[in-house]
């Protein structure tokens, strides 16, 4: 009996064992199972040869998506496409070009017309254009929506004996052709030997603003600059002609300022017609130079409103009127309504060209620079000039009128 009881519960010990073996067996196998899926899961190439393909679409289209998600930019588009190239393509590419070709399809696909991408030689040319008044060839050029156009025709010139008038645009320089051209890249295909000529297509633009009679001209080049501020005295007046805002011209108006005031000059002209804007610093000195303090411009950026400020270092307090036109432009323009607005300058002529954003140009880190509009200009008032310009307190639209009248209203204001 005792023997038996002893067999029985060596059966039950038996059975309640392998039952928790069988438990534990199951229970690890479930984690081989778990684990092994993680690792099969990501080895797309097992899936498939195991016929779990399905699997590793649904892993790949999630990819896909996460990719998406991060591909907001073209940078990183440009990149994936790029390595795909330096990985597997059979063709290569010039580095230079590509740049060229994707910036200027990534920027005629913005509104910016002003946006534009120099490379190194055409931004070398921009610096050059930047300090100097003329073109080589007898001829002012500036710019608008990044078409370049004529402002001035120097007198005396091949160009002006030639027939080129203001508002005229180059079409070809020296069969080279295009139908916008900046004027950096005029500047530069310009830019050659003194006594060499250059053979250059021109459009005058019909009254409709499109189309045009072209006609073309050989003109001689000279490195001769021509000055960019000139003057002279009518009686007690002096006029001074600025041909456009240059990194110098604050400081050569103050010459002229202090020269014409010791040759006894009771008013001053200032002939701001035609000056396709330049360099905003020299427009706010030059605004100094007449107004002793306050609120010359206002930037307005997408962040936040700069204003800058007259520097405090007024040469003269001398009657002041300014000349204007459909031509005046940019930085100019700030540099009249600043005068006017301050109440220290009548403004004779017409209403300014309303060209009242601001351009950055930025230089990149790969070589080149790109241009594009970073602000507004708005008056001292808060008024923007974009669209609507400077108007003039008197309306002279004769252009041969326009300077005797000034020279008038100068001579007839007393000192103050």
């Amino acid at each position: 009996m005792a023997i038996h009881e002893k067999k029985s519960k060596a059966l039950l010990s038996y059975k309640r064992n392998a039952g928790i073996v069988k438990i534990l067996g199951a229970c690890i196998f479930v984690c081989l199972v778990f684990c092994a899926g993680f690792l099969v899961r990501g080895n797309t190439s097992l899936l498939n040869s195991l016929g779990f393909g399905g699997l590793a679409v649904v892993d790949q289209a999630s990819e896909q998506k996460a990719a998406l998600n991060n591909q907001d930019s073209v940078s990183t588009r440009i990149k994936e496409v790029e390595s795909l190239l330096a990985t597997d393509s059979l063709d290569s590419y010039d580095l230079n070009s590509a740049t060229t070709s994707v910036l200027n399809a990534l920027i005629a696909s913005t509104g910016d017309s002003y946006l534009h991408y120099y490379d190194d030689k055409s931004y070398r040319s921009y610096l050059e254009s930047a300090s100097k008044a003329d073109s080589g060839i007898g001829v002012l050029f500036g710019e608008n929506n990044g078409s370049c156009y004529v402002v001035d025709v120097f007198e005396g010139s091949k160009a002006a004996a030639s027939g080129v008038q203001e508002g005229d645009c180059i079409t070809s320089i020296d069969g080279t052709k295009k139908d916008d051209w900046t004027m950096p890249e005029v500047i530069s295909a310009l830019n050659r030997n003194d006594g060499e000529s250059v053979y250059i297509t021109w459009r005058r633009p019909d009254t409709s603003g499109s189309g045009g009679e072209l006609y073309s001209t050989t003109l001689p080049y000279s490195s001769q600059s021509v000055p960019n501020v000139t003057y002279q005295m009518d009686g007690s007046v002096v006029n001074i002609d600025i041909k456009q805002i240059s990194s110098d011209s604050s400081a050569l108006v103050r010459q002229v300022l202090q020269e014409a005031i010791s040759k006894g000059a009771t008013s001053v002209v200032l002939d701001a017609r035609d000056v396709p804007g330049g360099y905003l610093t020299q427009a706010v000195e030059i605004a100094s130079l007449f107004i002793p303090s306050g609120t010359v411009v206002q930037i307005q950026t997408k962040d936040t409103t700069t204003v800058k400020a007259a520097d405090g270092e007024s040469v003269t307090a001398l009657p002041l009127v300014v000349i204007t036109n459909g031509r005046t432009a940019g930085s100019a323009e700030v540099l009249a309504a600043a005068l006017q607005e301050a109440g220290r300058a009548t403004i004779v002529g017409t209403t300014t060209q309303g060209k009242g954003t601001v351009q950055v140009m930025q230089p990149l880190s790969f070589g080149g620079a790109l241009r594009y509009t970073a602000a507004n200009y708005l008056t001292s008032n808060g008024r923007a000039i974009e669209g609507s310009g400077v108007l003039p307190d008197i309306t002279v639209s004769n252009t041969d009128s326009q300077l005797m009248v000034a020279l008038e209203v100068a001579a007839s204001q007393t000192t103050r």
